[in-house]
């Protein structure tokens, strides 16, 4: 099967663990059998994976969730880069373009398209490859996915069956109706709209170039800024007089807020907390390193991060999103392709940053105009490159970085520093990368290492 992932949304409505770097989709919630956390997304491929060892994944996502994707998924995974945010139909049909122009698959073959992060069983997926099949006799232009309503939301869009079939034409779809609109909907047996669809990859390529001035996946990535910023639903679905449904009555979750989620956690407490015999129905998420204590406590999400601490009932968690809209500030916890950094203190001229490594890895060569650092190495070992010349480090050295060099560390294990930022102007704006491969980075590093440069 050919696989579209779709990776967009910010970090507002798990807030403080999301932020705009960290999308709900990379916070590791879910325990595995071998006793380690996964995120959504690290889950959802895996089931993938599990469902079919030859599938092709490829994941649309803005250039900002590149990194924490690779430090997830691995450096081999197929990516189709949004260069900035234009909601569900261009990146679709940026990521259909990719997989005819970068990765030759032909306009008759069947794609699947679906969110990152539904929480959903392996049945799931067997529905999936039946919607990819249907899709490929072309008895419809799009096979969407129907989920039996539990209440009438107006999260989701409504799919009118011509009949009661596994398989049905479809009457109509609307997309987001009020609540009153969905509840008569679902009076007359309309599914739940589960974001998944199939088409053959032909189909999308020639309604976009109906509705887009574009002649190629890097014609289209060049103008990409440009496009409408609209979803597919309300772009091609409501429009598109050929649709089949594909009823699907597995376990599905929507993990979008603190109450649906604390649902699915098998765990009420992750990370250093404690709950009292008179709580009920209450689940903690810490990932400060300092202990939570809730007592006597019903129906609350309490939640730590280096973004905040949220104390909620579980009903209101459903109504963040205006609260954080309201803050200003910086993000204190990122993924990166080469491991992860924390902030951990902000003062007026200086910033403190904890950095890890993965061992193998490197951070870009690069410099700052109007900064110095210090790299206090806390554990692990490795290099320092400094202008191309090199040292090795290791727990307890102290390396100091002048303003204007260009400088990079290479963790040989795991490698743990904090790094103290001095300077007028702090800010991510000032970070200038070289261009000097790895490659040569590891050339330098594997010369004779001494205790100077």
């Amino acid at each position: 099967m050919n696989f579209i992932l779709l990776s967009g949304g910010s970090g507002k409505r798990l807030w403080p663990l999301s932020n705009d770097i960290r999308s709900k989709q990379f916070i590791k919630f879910f325990k595995t059998n071998g006793g380690n956390y996964e995120s959504m997304a690290q889950r959802v491929y895996r089931q993938i994976r599990t469902a079919d060892s030859e599938a092709s994944i490829t994941i649309a996502a803005p250039k900002t969730q590149l990194s924490v994707l690779h430090n997830q998924l691995g450096e081999n995974i197929s990516i189709s880069i949004e260069p900035c945010r234009r909601d569900t139909f261009p990146a679709i049909v940026l990521a259909t373009a990719y997989l005819h122009d970068i990765q030759g698959i032909s306009e008759t073959e069947s794609v699947v398209v679906c969110p990152v992060d539904p929480y959903v069983d392996d049945a799931y997926f067997l529905t999936l490859k039946k919607m990819c099949e249907q899709a490929g006799r072309g008895a419809a232009n799009l096979v969407l996915m129907g989920i039996e309503p539990i209440y009438p939301s107006e999260k989701y869009g409504y799919i009118i069956p011509q009949s009661r079939g596994e398989i049905s034409g479809v009457s109509a779809f609307r997309e987001k109706p009020d609540a009153e609109t969905a509840a008569a909907y679902i009076r007359q047996g309309a599914l739940w709209n589960g974001g998944a669809f199939a088409y053959q990859l032909g189909y999308v390529l020639r309604r976009a170039h109906e509705l887009l001035d574009f002649k190629d996946y890097y014609d289209l990535l060049i103008k990409y800024e440009t496009m409408p910023k609209i979803s597919f639903d309300y772009a091609i679905v409501e429009k598109e007089p050929s649709i089949q449904v594909m009823r699907y009555s597995g376990q599905w979750k929507d993990l979008g807020t603190w109450n649906t989620l604390t649902e699915a956690m098998t765990e009420t407490i992750t990370g250093k907390s404690i709950l009292n015999e008179n709580c009920a129905n209450v689940h903690i998420v810490n990932e400060l390193d300092i202990p939570i204590l809730a007592m006597g406590l019903r129906d609350v999400v309490i939640s730590a991060g280096p973004e905040g601490v949220l104390v909620s009932d579980k009903e209101q968690s459903s109504y963040i999103k205006p609260f954080v809209d309201t803050f200003n500030q910086q993000v204190m916890f990122a993924e990166k392709s080469w491991g992860s950094y924390r902030v951990l203190d902000v003062g007026i001229e200086s910033m403190t940053i904890k950095v890890t490594l993965h061992a193998g890895h490197s951070m870009n060569y690069h410099s700052h105009k109007a900064r110095k650092e210090v790299w206090t190495v806390i554990s692990g070992t490795g290099w320092a490159v400094i202008d191309q010349k090199r040292r090795s480090i290791c727990s307890g050295d102290v390396v100091e970085l002048p303003i204007g060099c260009c400088h990079t560390a290479i963790a040989e294990s795991e490698l743990q520093m904090i790094e103290v930022q001095l300077g007028c102007e702090i800010s991510v704006q000032d970070k200038q990368k070289h261009p000097i491969s790895y490659d040569r980075i590891i050339a330098i590093a594997n010369k004779e290492t001494t205790n100077g440069y």
